[in-house]
């Protein structure tokens, strides 16, 4: 018998909140979305819902994803920037948070502490859901999963290869989500950079119970060949920008490139795609590219056949809205 799922109420903080079957029926979700959005349907899923999307980061895809999928299906979105309230300046984390609760059905944010979300999934009284958080990263890690899963159709036994920083909250949750859908992952990155030893075990006993590994390589040439999905991040999070030189001492080897891929030995056959969860480094479109070239990636990669950055990105739309319908809207379904 399909176990039931239901949703209703329930906040995303880190992807640890879902279990292994919750996250594949949020990824089943945003596909069904996603093809109702490709027929031109109009939705009523949220209807007068009314949603809060408390920003303390820029975003271009977070912001974007959150405020079409509401209304896609009938909801209403309010932006509230770092200076159109008073969270934890004027007013404290857990007064705003019960004022919120009372006004709207649900509350985004996007911020740097993870404390600040979780305060205010404590007394806000309604869903919250982490758009990013400098621990956390978990609505990129569904879309990450969603492209995967579109590209090779299926999850269990692919081979994903982060490179770069291995501690940043992208890598943690993509690390996490792997382990949940039972896909091997490797964290390559520089020693300075390796990934929180509590963070790497709660990972590997998840990945154990679906029959995958976690593993931290910090060499790429080890690391890469028989990838599937080779992944890679900006080098310098935000907040971190005075630690640019360092942190180009310390990646430049873990740059991908073209010679890269090759290594994975599935280039030719067309068995590696590659992701990133965007802004990219890799033009001359940058200040910062100007003056140093690319850095994470190079230009080559990243306007390939094998790259698959903006699906990832349009996926955040997709996978955001299954997460809101299944919070708000409930109903009782199976996977």
């Amino acid at each position: 018998m399909k176990k039931r799922i239901n949703l209703k109420g329930r906040s995303l903080l880190r992807l640890s909140d879902l279990a292994d079957d919750e996250l594949l029926y949020l990824l089943d979700l945003a596909e069904r979305l996603k093809r109702k959005k490709r027929r031109g349907a109009r939705g009523n899923l949220l209807a007068r819902k009314n949603i809060a999307l408390i920003f303390e980061k820029a975003s271009t895809r977070t912001r974007s994803a959150f405020t079409v999928a509401a209304v896609d299906e009938g909801a209403s979105v309010e932006f509230l920037g770092q200076h159109d309230i008073h969270l934890g300046k004027k007013e404290s984390i857990k007064d705003s948070a019960r004022v919120l609760g009372r006004m709207f059905d649900a509350i985004e944010f996007r911020g740097f502490q993870q404390e600040t979300a979780e305060t205010l999934a404590r007394y806000a009284g309604v869903p919250v859901w982490n758009g990013l958080t400098d621990d956390e990263h978990p609505t990129q890690t569904l879309a990450d999963l969603m492209t995967m899963r579109e590209c090779f159709h299926r999850l269990k036994g692919l081979r994903v290869v982060y490179l770069g920083d291995g501690r940043n909250n992208v890598c943690l949750s993509l690390m996490m989500g792997c382990a949940k859908v039972g896909a091997h992952f490797v964290d390559c990155a520089p020693p300075e950079l390796s990934p929180p030893s509590a963070r790497l075990a709660a990972a590997r006993a998840v990945a154990e119970r679906n029959g995958s590994q976690v593993t931290v390589e910090p060499q790429p040439a080890r690391a890469v060949p028989g990838a599937h999905v080779i992944y890679t991040d900006v080098w310098v999070s935000m907040g971190e920008e005075t630690k640019l030189d360092e942190r180009l001492r310390l990646l430049r080897p873990y740059q991908v490139n073209m010679e890269l891929i090759r290594q994975t030995g599935n280039l030719k056959k067309g068995g590696v795609i590659f992701l990133h969860c965007l802004p990219a480094l890799h033009d001359q479109g940058t200040e910062l590219t100007r003056a140093r070239g690319a850095l994470e990636v190079t230009d080559e990669v990243f306007e390939a056949p094998f790259s698959k950055v903006f699906d990832q990105a349009e996926n955040r739309l997709h996978t955001i809205k299954a997460l809101m319908v299944a919070t708000l809207a409930g109903g009782n379904s199976t996977r």
